[in-house]
């Protein structure tokens, strides 16, 4: 599930497009699909994983996908995009934040709690990830911090 992925009424197709393309690579994720995930991706594109696992290049962040889709129940992400910061009109980095519901489960778990934040670049005329990165919200010391996190991606289930 995904929250504020499309435009509102100020965006600028630029905008559009980018939260169109953040929502493509969730879209790849919750589907548990290594290819669909990779496919936004530049082929020079890099993920750094929640785990802190780094993989640069479309086809080895395919390669890297299958075989955790393969052998593991992930959770789907609920989302909430924070923001789209345009950097001229070939450059952008959106930032969003994430939730987890467990396999079997049917409420987010705060402790899957992430930040998450994608560098797009138009080139060629298609805009595609240059760069992704989740990272755990553990908030030490705060949680009432993890707590209005997870209420707020809570009322998007």
């Amino acid at each position: 599930m995904e929250a504020s992925t499309l435009g509102h009424d100020s965006s600028s197709p630029e905008e559009i497009e980018v939260r169109s393309l953040y929502a493509g690579l969730i879209k790849g994720w919750n589907e548990r699909n290594a290819k669909g995930m990779a496919e936004p991706f530049a082929a020079d594109g890099s993920l750094v994983g929640f785990d802190g696992s780094q993989i640069a290049g479309r086809v080895q962040i395919e390669e890297h996908l299958t075989p955790i889709f393969a052998s593991h129940p992930t959770a789907p992400y609920v989302t909430i995009v924070r923001s789209v910061r345009m950097m001229g009109t070939d450059a952008a980095v959106l930032q969003a934040i994430a939730g987890m519901v467990p396999p079997g489960k049917g409420d987010i778990e705060p402790g899957l709690n992430a930040v998450q934040t994608l560098v797009a670049e138009k080139q060629a005329g298609a805009w595609q990830v240059v760069h992704f990165q989740t990272t755990p919200a553990q908030f030490h010391g705060r949680p009432e911090l993890v707590e209005e996190m997870t209420t707020e991606l809570r009322a998007l289930l």
